[in-house]
């Protein structure tokens, strides 16, 4: 396969933008873990979400890429560039989406298998149409990104605990900042190809605005509970603190001022936040045994009672 073509391939599986999905599903396996780590069942559960995200991505810019050619900062995407023929596009998304949720059901469990499967339900039948018909599709992708950490936690436990709730919730909080700000930044590109994004309907940002405040300042006690519930440290919970307020700072400002750049600040720092939030929850990780604070499930960790059957396969 030539060099433009797998660079391609790439980009229409959004490979780079899927990595963060993975990596949010590996916190929450690692999480789970608690430095207990059954690392093939790690590989299965990560290769198995990477297919079935990627997957997904080439399913949506195939349902998406007559709109793509309209915009700018999408029409040079594989479909519409003509690198990748819409027919092609449409079997490589089938056949990978399809093989990451069967080698979940085979290899991890039947529970996180169909977590991605409800994810790319979601995704394709539910957000993407609904993103030129209705301004609160925001919310329902942030449905999509919050399941994965999910499948983590379930990929261990077989079941979903507290934790794989509590990471859900910070996930999904984050990314209504997050692509709000990016909407907002390319409002007028996606009002051009019939997105009916908020930002777009909103011109005076008199909704938006506050919006983007309010969930960046939920982040703070979503992200602190994790610590509250013995699934990281202290360490973690200070960086939480001090990582949120500096965001809502920036949403401060943004209300404010109502300013281009402000949108632009807020949108790259909730870019560098994540990671250093998923960074702080890894190195923070309570160990097995060392905090009143867990739950009872850690027990199936240990293959005692309640163990999952995904943890006894190795």
């Amino acid at each position: 396969m030539p060099r433009e073509s797998i660079k391609g391939l790439f980009k229409l599986v959004k490979f780079n933008l899927n990595l963060l999905v993975v990596i949010t599903t590996l916190v929450g396996f690692l999480i789970a873990c608690r430095g207990m780590v059954q690392y093939p069942l790690l590989w299965w559960t990560v290769g198995g979400t990477l297919l079935a995200a990627c997957g997904s991505a080439a399913l949506n810019q195939y349902m998406e890429r007559h709109r793509d050619a309209k915009m700018v900062r999408t029409r040079k995407r594989p479909i519409p560039s003509g690198l990748f023929s819409p027919e092609a596009a449409l079997a490589i998304g089938l056949l990978t989406g399809l093989s990451g949720v069967v080698m979940l059901a085979i290899m991890v469990n039947w529970l996180t298998a169909f977590l991605a499967l409800l994810t790319q339900l979601i995704y394709l039948l539910w957000y993407t149409p609904m993103k030129i018909r209705n301004p609160l599709n925001t919310l329902v992708g942030g449905i999509c990104g919050a399941i994965p950490p999910m499948m983590g936690f379930s990929a261990v436990y077989g079941y979903l605990p507290l934790g794989a709730w509590l990471l859900a919730a910070f996930l999904f909080v984050w990314q209504i900042p997050h692509f709000l700000a990016l909407s907002w930044m390319y409002r007028e590109d996606y009002k051009h190809g019939g997105y009916q994004m908020l930002p777009a309907q909103d011109p005076t940002a008199r909704f938006t605005f506050p919006i983007m405040l309010y969930y960046s300042l939920i982040l703070l006690p979503i992200g602190l509970s994790l610590t509250v519930f013995g699934y990281s440290g202290w360490w973690y919970g200070y960086g939480s603190l001090v990582l949120g307020a500096a965001l809502v700072y920036l949403g401060y400002k943004l209300v404010r001022g109502k300013q281009y750049m402000d949108a632009r600040r807020l949108f790259f720092a909730t870019v560098i936040y994540m990671p250093l939030m998923l960074l702080l929850m890894v190195l923070d990780i309570q160990p097995h045994g060392q905090s009143g604070n867990f739950p009872p499930d850690t027990a199936s960790i240990n293959g005692e009672a309640g163990s999952s059957p995904a943890i006894e396969q190795y």
